[in-house]
């Protein structure tokens, strides 16, 4: 088959190792900048030139699955022949391409260790191992498993820098790219577990076929946004039968659900390790009220209703403030929001920054905003209740479920400009008592978000597969 890619970002370069070069008539991107470009000696072009192709197939590579394809169908492409990678399993010949599967922290090479060593194997697998939210909770799940007795291996997609922490700590891990499409059936080396945990919705095709005789047990953290690549008969095709499924809190149990109403599903929290309430005032470098905004700078993020606030705010009164964008920065929107950004003085951009400067940055903030337009319980959250920091958020995230408005931190309704602009405004005034705020959002993440909570939920669930 001839295919056209669209995307050409962080997921293009994920799924781009099952397609051969032939493959690939051009690659699709919306961005100016990379159009008539090559990239893997690929011409690159905008979506109005499709048609000058001849192509069985456009693949999108991206979660902005829906907004693409809306804009394919606009231009006349046929829905017959537009795809996610989510339907790669399905559309490629991918058992010629298998990739070589990478096992690190083992005895023995491959997975004989597994197989000759007694006592519970519980298989961990993940989608990615980065030190995103998702990633580190599983690797919380580990440790616990461990103490327990239980005998773990940590399983992902993709390589990453979570590899080099979990296998110093001797847990060993298995990196096999063939888990971003094929199903547990065609998994050989799975079926040595116990019990096999999955984390995220990335998982939904691996579990559309399965060996019912191994307990499942599948977490879910994701908002509906990533679900709008998946398929209605893959879903379909999920069994319960020794399947438990968990979820973060509300919002991945009502995104589940959208598509199979019949799911039982428990909710799980994450845990955070607690570093202890190192916020001191006057160890604060920031003279100013300092809010700070953390994530991957992106419209399911909001940020641009934040900024939109702070604009609003009467200048003498956004003088007394500090605004701090941390986070992922090469986006179409953080780009235009640098733009807006560089003419504020008050507002500092700082792009990504690693966990452990996060966690400076926190505990020299006085309150962390989150302005999500969906996000279903963001870590940074909770790690800022941990510095005793309150949080300003959303109702559409998934903490507000925890934090009584104006008692642990304030709650504006999403999307809501006037409202959060008000609501900073209280705050840098001083009409709201953040120190007192910041001791309460301490005791929601004590009775939530510490790890003795998490390994309380956890080990419940655990005893019950």
């Amino acid at each position: 088959m001839k295919f056209l890619v669209f995307g050409t970002g962080e997921y293009y370069n994920r799924y781009k190792i099952w397609f051969v070069r032939e493959d690939i008539i051009a690659l699709i991107d919306n961005s100016k900048e990379k159009q008539g470009q090559y990239i893997d000696g690929i011409f690159v072009i905008p979506p109005e030139a499709v048609f000058q192709y001849e192509f069985d197939a456009i693949i999108i590579l991206s979660f902005y699955v829906k907004t693409m394809r809306r804009q394919l169908i606009e231009l006349g492409v046929e829905a017959s022949r537009i795809f996610h990678f989510f339907d790669l399993h399905g559309l490629i010949h991918y058992s010629e391409r298998k990739r070589e599967i990478h096992y690190y922290g083992f005895r023995r090479k491959g997975i004989e260790y597994i197989q000759k060593e007694a006592g519970k194997k519980v298989l961990l697998l993940s989608h990615d191992l980065t030190l995103g939210g998702p990633s580190l909770a599983l690797y919380h799940v580990a440790q616990i498993l461990i103490k327990k007795g239980y005998q773990v291996v940590y399983g992902s997609m993709l390589d990453g820098p979570l590899r080099r922490i979990l296998t110093e700590e001797g847990i060993p891990v298995v990196v096999d790219e063939n888990l971003m499409i094929q199903t547990m059936q065609e998994t050989e080396w799975v079926k040595e577990y116990s019990v096999i945990i999955c984390n995220t919705m990335n998982f939904h095709v691996f579990l559309s076929e399965r060996d019912e005789r191994i307990p499942v047990a599948w977490w879910l953290h994701d908002a509906l946004f990533f679900y709008d690549g998946v398929r209605q008969k893959v879903m379909d095709r999920l069994s319960q039968d020794n399947m438990q499924i968990w979820s973060v809190g509300p919002i991945p149990e009502k995104a589940v659900k959208i598509f199979r109403s019949d799911l039982h599903v428990k909710h799980l929290l994450y845990g955070v390790e607690d570093q202890g309430d190192k916020r001191n005032e006057k160890d604060r470098q920031h003279s100013r009220i300092c809010f700070i905004t953390v994530g991957y700078i992106e419209y399911r993020k909001g940020q641009d209703i934040l900024l939109e606030a702070i604009m609003r705010l009467e200048p003498e009164i956004r003088q007394k403030a500090e605004f701090f964008f941390v986070g992922q920065n090469t986006s179409l929107l953080a780009k235009k929001l640098e733009n807006i950004t560089g003419t504020i003085s008050e507002i500092t951009v700082t792009g990504p920054v690693d966990r452990k400067e996060i966690n400076s940055l926190l505990e020299q903030s006085d309150m962390l905003v989150c302005p999500s337009r969906e996000d279903p319980m963001p870590t940074v959250a909770a790690e800022a209740m941990m510095h005793s920091l309150p949080c300003l958020i959303s109702d559409s995230v998934g903490t507000v479920e925890y934090i009584r408005d104006g008692i642990d931190g304030m709650v504006f309704q999403s999307g809501n400009v006037d409202q959060l602009k008000e609501m900073l405004e209280k705050c840098i005034l001083g009409k709201v008592n953040l120190r007192q705020m910041g001791r309460n959002a301490r005791q929601v993440f004590e009775e939530y978000f510490s790890m003795e909570a998490f390994e309380d939920q956890f080990g419940n669930l655990m005893e019950s597969i």
